[in-house]
């Protein structure tokens, strides 16, 4: 295990993952949601538009947009298949080429028959994507449907549009749960904008990477060299022989969780550099670092592995 995170070289780009346009069922155009994204202080933004036959599959090019300061990655939000309850699957990918093949969804109906979640999940990562669970409280996402799929690299822990419309926006305990079985799985927070409602610049993440380009970003992204947060920011954490070491903007609270009930938590004010001792979490195969600033805004860790 390293003794220091966010070591690779680069800096930190701030950016949203999961975005709607007019080319699906967003009220921005392509233009206006990148142009209001960057006005905002994003360094960069992937348009997921839905991937489904009603929108004419789209695959939104939004390379025009890019410029010296803001880029975008390609990406959809795929459909296919069926969950337990009956609903059709949502899984996030950026990084998608743009003659990605469609699969049999016409429209957000279930077809008999169709490409399995797995099967659509594993077409994005071969075809070079970053690939998430999208908002499984949402979704209504049991356990057995969250253990299919195998070609995630993260899970959509906080989706804003989610919290706002109907407050389930969290994914934790799906995550928890693939994690208990060694899924090396990392998390995301993002927006889910559509812009019909305040479900706009929420939750993003922060993706170390030596330049801002869509190449180098998926690929920071894909080795979890990012951290994800609806405000405070995470600059370092280190460990030495004491515990953890978390170095951050001025919070009131710092919480380290393990697997089920186990944690570090510190509680004060101000605080911007802190340790906390590992000593309840020493049987827990990983670890991830909660930061919560003043106002109750939040940010998360990746899981860090502690065994092998």
């Amino acid at each position: 295990m390293p003794t220091s995170f966010f070591s690779a070289p680069g800096k930190f780009h701030r950016g949203n993952l999961h975005t709607h346009s007019t080319n699906s069922d967003g009220v921005l155009s392509p233009e206006e949601v990148c142009r209001r994204y960057q006005a905002e202080g994003y360094d960069f933004i992937s348009l997921t538009d839905h991937f489904v036959g009603l929108y004419d599959y789209p695959i939104s090019d939004t390379t025009a947009f890019h410029n010296g300061t803001f880029t975008t990655i390609l990406g959809a939000e795929l459909h296919t298949g069926a969950m337990e309850n009956g609903n059709i699957w949502h899984i996030v990918a950026a990084g998608l080429p743009l003659d990605f093949a469609a699969p049999d969804a016409p429209n957000f109906r279930t077809v008999n028959g169709s490409e399995t979640g797995a099967a659509l999940a594993r077409r994005a990562r071969n075809a070079g994507a970053f690939v998430a669970i999208a908002h499984p409280h949402w979704s209504g996402m049991t356990e057995a449907d969250a253990r299919t799929i195998d070609a995630a690299h993260s899970v959509e822990i906080y989706n804003h549009g989610c919290i706002v419309d109907n407050d389930r926006g969290e994914g934790f305990l799906t995550l928890e749960q693939l994690l208990r079985e060694r899924r090396k799985l990392n998390l995301i927070a993002t927006d889910d904008a559509h812009f019909n409602t305040p479900d706009f610049f929420g939750g993003w993440v922060m993706v170390k990477a030596t330049e801002n380009t869509p190449e180098a970003l998926v690929n920071a992204l894909k080795v979890g060299e990012y951290y994800s947060s609806t405000g405070p920011e995470i600059k370092n954490i280190r460990f030495d022989d004491d515990g953890i070491w978390v170095d951050c903007s001025a919070a009131v609270t710092i919480i380290v969780q393990g697997e089920g009930t186990s944690m570090a938590t510190l509680h004060g004010e101000s605080i911007t550099s802190a340790s906390l001792s590992l000593e309840r979490l020493v049987n827990s195969p990983w670890i991830r670092v909660t930061v919560i600033d003043r106002a109750g805004k939040r940010a998360w860790s990746n899981p860090i592995w502690i065994e092998g």
